[in-house]
């Protein structure tokens, strides 16, 4: 698929495929990205979290009365469900994951679920009135995944981690959203394996500010469209 400049999206992001679970009497949406060959991730996400060479992505949908406090054993009796490989990431969402918001600009890529019942301020206290600890994990999430097809060294992997974060949250302030995110949000970040390795991924270098900006459209894309409430 191309951009609103002709630009064809990174080949790390061909499209999904749409496939559905079923949980207490519901259809609910799974997205599936299989990558060809391993790429290298750094992640939040409660199953397949941290850093290392991963084959997969999985954002599974899950009801907004989610209460299971095993997020990374249901996302792995989803993946066997499945009979995917060993070593994938996968995330849990209320949102339903057909409507993920996509942006591309040059060889980055960004995708979000953008779920909204539960905007917070990162540092709120008990005073705020916002809800600050949250043990559900599904509802109210924000998932992000992005998607370099150049490769980033360990440390501008945190950093682009980090800038993902802040153009989230630059995102939800231009979304009219007094909150820097949600208490249950994760993000991936997925680079090549191999070449040359970028030093830096801030945003203000060539691959975190592309990163910034895809982030950015993709979150404030969701949120506009009002979220998962």
């Amino acid at each position: 698929m191309a951009n609103e400049k002709g630009e064809s999206s990174p080949s790390m992001l061909s499209g999904p495929e749409l496939l559905s679970h079923h949980e207490g009497g519901a259809e609910l949406s799974m997205a599936l990205w299989r990558f060809p060959s391993p790429v290298l991730a750094l992640s939040s996400a409660p199953y397949g979290g941290g850093w290392g060479l991963r084959h997969w992505i999985l954002l599974a949908q899950v009801p907004h009365s989610y209460q299971r406090a095993d997020p990374a054993v249901h996302m792995a009796e989803l993946a066997d469900g499945l009979r995917l490989p060993a070593h994938g990431v996968g995330m849990l969402t209320a949102v339903d994951v057909r409507t993920v918001r996509s942006a591309w600009e040059g060889d980055v890529a960004a995708v979000a679920t953008v779920g909204l019942s539960h905007p917070t301020w990162a540092a709120a206290d008990d005073q705020t009135g916002n809800r600050v600890v949250v043990a559900d994990g599904g509802t109210g999430t924000i998932n992000i995944v992005v998607m370099l097809a150049r490769r980033l060294c360990r440390a501008a992997l945190v950093n682009a981690v980090m800038t993902a974060t802040e153009a989230k949250s630059q995102a939800l302030w231009d979304a009219g959203y007094a909150a820097t995110g949600t208490p249950s949000d994760a993000v991936a970040i997925f680079c090549s394996p191999s070449g040359a390795e970028e030093m830096f991924a801030g945003p203000r270098s060539v691959c975190g500010s592309r990163l910034a900006r895809t982030v950015h459209l993709a979150v404030l894309d969701g949120a506009r469209a009002g979220g998962s409430r």
